[in-house]
C-alpha cells in the first residue's frame, strides 16, 4: 500500500496506525487530518478514491472528498450556537416560536436545545419519507413537524439518527430568512475558512469528480494477524437492531428505503443529519476552527469563542441511549467522549460517522482530527480504524512536544 502525505516529528505513530488499517483491517481508501493548536501535524491519505478498488480505479489524492454520514451532525451544530452566539436564536426558547407548525401534538413547549441534546422524542417517523420525499427541504420538516413524541420531550434521550437534520435545518431556515443549513455553512464557515466541506455538493465540484464512491466493507477476519480484538455487541444492542419495530430501526429507517449515497441527487442535496462530503483536511479544519485560530491564509478566523465552546461540550444528555440502546453523552450537537464514542479525553467534543468517519476536538490538547473513508462498516459511534488513529495520537502525546 503507497501512502502519501507527512506526518510531523513525534506523530510517527498516526502514520503506522494509517498503515495497519489497509494492511489488518481492510481499509480501501481514506485519509486523516490532525491539527495541533492550529498547525497541521498530520495529512496522510492512501488507497483508491472509490471503494471497489478495481483495477484501474483512480488512487485517493491530495483534495478526494467523501460522503461523512453523521460527521455531518458535527458541522451542522456549530450554526444554531453560532446563531445563539450572535443573539437570533434562543436555546431555551420553544421550537415553536421560531416554527409554529411544529407545536402540533403536544410539541408547544419542546426548546431548542432539545433538537440538539437528542431529548427531544422525535427519532422516528410513524411513516418513514421515500428518497424523494426526504431530500425535499419541504417534506422532510413537515414530516416531523406533524410527527407526535415517542417519550416526553426532555425526560429521557435517544439518538436523532436522521430527523436531527430536519428539525435543525428547518430551525435555521426560520432564523436565517429562508437560508438553510447547508447554505449557511457554505457562506459562514467553509467559505472564510477554505474548508473543502459541504452538506450539499455544488454542481461545480461534482463536476470536478471531487467525491469518491463509498460502500459497505466487509469485517476483517478476527483471526487475522493484527486486527485486534473482535468485539462482540451486547444482546440487546443486536436485538435492537434486527426488531423492526424497535425505535433503533425505526430511527435509522427514517427514510425507506435509504437513497444510493453515491447517486449525484442525493450529494447535492443537504441532510445536515447524514450527507455532508469532507476532505479529512476540511473536516479536521473545522474542529481546529472551533477551538482557537488555524494557520495559513485564514489565521485570525475562528469560529466558537470561549463561552460558545463550553456551551458545545457542557454534557446536556448522559445514560442509556433509547435509540442507540449504548450509554451515550451528548452537549449542544456534540457527542462527547465516553465509552460510546472515545474521542482523545474527557474534554474531547465531536461527531462520528457510522461506519467509519470521525472528527472531534479536544481544547485542553489544542487538537483536532478528520478521518474519512471510503469503506463503512456495521460499526455506528466507536469504528476500530479510527479507534487505532485516535490511540496514535494520544501516544505521539505522550511521547512529548513536538
Amino acid at each position: 500500500m503507497n501512502l502519501h502525505g507527512t506526518v510531523a516529528e513525534g506523530f510517527e505513530p498516526v502514520r503506522d496506525a494509517f498503515a495497519r488499517n489497509f494492511t489488518a483491517l481492510g481499509e480501501r481508501g481514506a485519509a486523516v487530518a490532525v491539527y495541533r493548536d492550529g498547525r497541521k501535524v498530520v495529512d496522510l491519505w492512501g488507497g483508491t478514491r472509490d471503494v471497489d478498488g478495481t483495477p484501474g480505479t483512480e488512487p485517493w489524492r491530495r483534495g478526494t472528498a467523501q460522503v461523512v454520514r453523521s460527521a455531518t451532525k458535527g458541522v451542522a451544530a456549530a450554526v444554531p450556537l453560532l446563531l445563539h452566539r450572535r443573539g437570533e436564536l434562543d436555546l431555551d426558547a420553544p421550537v415553536g416560536e421560531y416554527w409554529p407548525e411544529f407545536k402540533a401534538h403536544g410539541k408547544e413547549r419542546v426548546p431548542v436545545r432539545h433538537v440538539l441534546n437528542h431529548r427531544a422524542g422525535l427519532p422516528v417517523l410513524d411513516r418513514p419519507l421515500s428518497p424523494e420525499d426526504a431530500l425535499d427541504p419541504l417534506r422532510g420538516p413537515a414530516a416531523v413537524a406533524a410527527q407526535s413524541p415517542v417519550w416526553e420531550p426532555g425526560t429521557d434521550h435517544g439518538y436523532h439518527a436522521l430527523t436531527y437534520g430536519w428539525l435543525l435545518d428547518e430551525l435555521v431556515r426560520r432564523v436565517s430568512g429562508g437560508r438553510g443549513a447547508g447554505q449557511w455553512i457554505a457562506d459562514e464557515i467553509a467559505g472564510p475558512l477554505g474548508l473543502d466541506l459541504w452538506v450539499g455538493l455544488p454542481a461545480a465540484e461534482e463536476e470536478a469528480d471531487r467525491a469518491g464512491r463509498v460502500g459497505r466493507l466487509a469485517e476483517p477476519e478476527p483471526s487475522r494477524p493484527g486486527s485486534g480484538p473482535r468485539l462482540r455487541p451486547k444482546r440487546s444492542v443486536t436485538e435492537a437492531y434486527e426488531n423492526p419495530e424497535s425505535l433503533t430501526r425505526r430511527a435509522f429507517a427514517a427514510i425507506t428505503p435509504f437513497p444510493d449515497q453515491n447517486d449525484p441527487v442525493y450529494r447535492a442535496a443537504a441532510l445536515p443529519a447524514a450527507n455532508g462530503i469532507a476532505t479529512a483536511d476540511g473536516l479536521a479544519r473545522f474542529y481546529a476552527a472551533l477551538i482557537g485560530e488555524v494557520d495559513g491564509v485564514t489565521r485570525g478566523v475562528r469560529l466558537f469563542d470561549r463561552a460558545t465552546m463550553e456551551l458545545a461540550r457542557a454534557e446536556e444528555s448522559a445514560g442509556p441511549d433509547r435509540v442507540l440502546v449504548v450509554g451515550t453523552r451528548f452537549g449542544l450537537g456534540y457527542m462527547l467522549h465516553g465509552s460510546a464514542s472515545p474521542f482523545l479525553g474527557p474534554g474531547s467534543f465531536g461527531h462520528p460517522g457510522r461506519g467509519g468517519s470521525l472528527g472531534f476536538a479536544d481544547p485542553e490538547a489544542g487538537i483536532a482530527l478528520g478521518y474519512v473513508t471510503n469503506g463503512f462498516r456495521k460499526t455506528v459511534t466507536a469504528d476500530p480504524r479510527a479507534q487505532a488513529l485516535v490511540r496514535a495520537v494520544r501516544a505521539s502525546l505522550a511521547q512529548g512536544p513536538s
